[in-house]
């Protein structure tokens, strides 16, 4: 008598590659997770391996698997919840019909968490650790690249004239942000006061007078035949 599976297709091992990675994405994120909330109630020397493990429901020999280190852990999650505080910032932000009310957005959204003093502790990190320098590059270009395509969009959509360049005024952005937000840290500052003193370094960013000449603002990544300089979150 044959076997009962006789007859039944072998399995797919693409499939089985497609589970396991699926299974791996969903185990970092859980450990991302737990790292970044942990790391922010502690700090990279108060929190253990075996602590993050824990809280994410799994074994320390799975956080050495996905990230190597505790400290690229940290940065991992550091420029993670970073560029998901960026897109937060964004959405906040295209509900406002005035440059004003599009800068109030960006300010309030950005010093309402830890997010930013996060993200610093993580750049001051990399200066030991230059191993981890190239993914806290990657994210600050991305905060630049795509806080530019987003103020470029809300420009364009409203008519608005620009006092920069989308990508001048997205790093002029997140420069100034961090400052304030790491110096207001430092200093026991309420989030309200950090939104006062960052709205008020950042000044006016555009003007409701649409320009004149009627040439369309350059979004990021519209291709012309002119040299470009490589960019990609806010403005």
């Amino acid at each position: 008598m044959g076997s009962e599976t006789s007859g039944m297709p072998a399995p797919d091992p693409k499939h089985a590659v497609r589970a396991t990675r699926s299974a791996g994405r969903k185990m970092r994120s859980l450990l991302l997770d737990a790292a970044s909330r942990l790391f922010k109630e502690r700090g990279l020397s108060g929190t253990s391996i075996s602590d993050i493990a824990a809280a994410a429901d799994a074994f320390p020999s799975q956080i050495t698997y996905y990230f190597r280190t505790k400290e690229a852990l940290f940065v991992e999650a550091a420029s993670r919840d970073m560029l998901y505080l960026a897109r937060a910032t964004e959405q906040a932000a295209l509900k406002a019909h005035t440059p004003r009310d599009y800068t109030h957005a960006l300010a309030e959204t950005v010093t309402a968490t830890d997010t930013v003093a996060f993200f610093a502790e993580a750049l001051t990190l990399t200066r030991r650790r230059q191993d981890l320098a190239p993914l806290v590059e990657r994210t600050i270009e991305r905060l630049h690249s795509e806080g530019a395509r987003a103020y470029a969009g809300q420009v364009e959509r409203h008519g608005w004239r620009s006092l920069r360049a989308p990508e001048e005024s997205s790093r002029r952005f997140w420069a100034i942000a961090i400052g304030v937000i790491v110096e207001g840290f430092a200093m026991g500052r309420a989030s309200e006061e950090m939104c006062r003193e960052l709205l008020r370094a950042l000044g006016e960013q555009a003007t409701t007078t649409s320009t004149n000449d009627g040439s369309r603002l350059r979004l990021v990544g519209d291709r012309d035949t002119s040299p470009s300089t490589d960019g990609e979150t806010s403005s």
